[in-house]
This record gives C-alpha cells, sequence and structure tokens, in this order.
C-alpha cells in the first residue's frame, strides 16, 4: 500500500442508504402487535376518562360554590346599609325615653336624626327623588296621582304627594306627583 491510501479518509457511505436503514429500524421497533396497541389505546381513554371526570367535578365544585356565593350575596346584601341605620334607630329611641319639654328642641332633634337617616342612604346608595314644581314629568321616575288644571305648561309637576327613593340608579319608589292637565 502506498502512502496515500493510508492517509485517505475511509469511503463515506451514501446519505440515502444511511436514513432508509435507519427508518427501517425505528419502523421495527415501531410496529407494534394489536394486543400492544389495545393496551396503549386503552390506557389513553383511561386517561381521559380520568381527566374527564375530574373537570366534571371541579365544574360542579365552581357551580356549587357560586351558588352558595349568591345565595350568601342575597341573604347579606342589606347588612352594610343596616348598619348605616343603626345609628337612626338609636336616636330615635333616645328621642322617645326624653322628656317632651320644648317643641322646638324635639324638632331640632328630629332634624338631627332626619340628617343621620339621609346620611345612611346616601352611604347605601340610596338618593331621593323629590322633583321640583314645575319639572316635567318623567315616568321612569315619578308616578302621577292626578291631572289637574294648571297655569304651567302640561305634563309637568305641580306637587309632589310622597319622595321617591332608587338604588344604584334602579327605582325603589317613584316619587307619587300630581301634575298639570293638556289645556
Amino acid at each position: 500500500m502506498t502512502q496515500e491510501n493510508q492517509n485517505s479518509p475511509p469511503e463515506q457511505e451514501n446519505p440515502e442508504q444511511t436514513s432508509a436503514e435507519a427508518g427501517s429500524d425505528q419502523s421495527a421497533s415501531e410496529v407494534k402487535t394489536p394486543d400492544q396497541e389495545i393496551a396503549e389505546l386503552s390506557q389513553q381513554l383511561s386517561d381521559m376518562q380520568d381527566n374527564y371526570l375530574r373537570a366534571k367535578a371541579e365544574g360542579e365544585n365552581i357551580r356549587r360554590r357560586a351558588a352558595e356565593d349568591v345565595t350568601k350575596a342575597h341573604k347579606f346584601a342589606i347588612e352594610s346599609f343596616a348598619e348605616h341605620l343603626v345609628p337612626v334607630t338609636d336616636s330615635l329611641y333616645a328621642a322617645l325615653n326624653a322628656e317632651a319639654v320644648d317643641a322646638k328642641a324635639f324638632k331640632e332633634g328630629l332634624e338631627i336624626t332626619l340628617k343621620q337617616l339621609l346620611s345612611a342612604f346616601e352611604k347605601g346608595k340610596m338618593t331621593e327623588i323629590n322633583p321640583a314644581i314645575g319639572d316635567k314629568f318623567d315616568p321612569h321616575h315619578h308616578q302621577a296621582i292626578a291631572s289637574v288644571p294648571s297655569d304651567q305648561e302640561a305634563n309637568t309637576v305641580v306637587s309632589v304627594l310622597q319622595r321617591g327613593y332608587s338604588i344604584a340608579d334602579r327605582i325603589l319608589r317613584p316619587a307619587l306627583v300630581t301634575v298639570s292637565a293638556p289645556k
């Protein structure tokens, strides 16, 4: 042998043959018996059923907790509003227990109690509907009890018989009003 032959690199294998041979080796190892495929698919089915049951149970738990939260919200929704009304009740009891000496002092006490009540309404997001005389009749906020002849424009408030109230833009009770009749 010459030195050239000794130093030359060994012949390279054909790359197409190498990948084809490797593919045949893989496919030979991936070929499964029907029993192996059935076992593997059964395991996958079992895993999927388990995951489904867990997801279903979690969904049921979420639904149950949400229902409990709604029930509690309905049950205790008035709690914060009631906390604001307790001092008003205390003031009314104090007024009832006080000796009625002076009508002016009694009236002042009532005015203070009314301010407490209006403050409690404000904290509970309850607003008063008290239209002014001459305001346009609004059927969403007012309830007309009667229509009376008046010098005012038709369908305007002539008098307020009872104030109305709303809670967070929802009408609790409309204001009871009389309106001017069309001429």
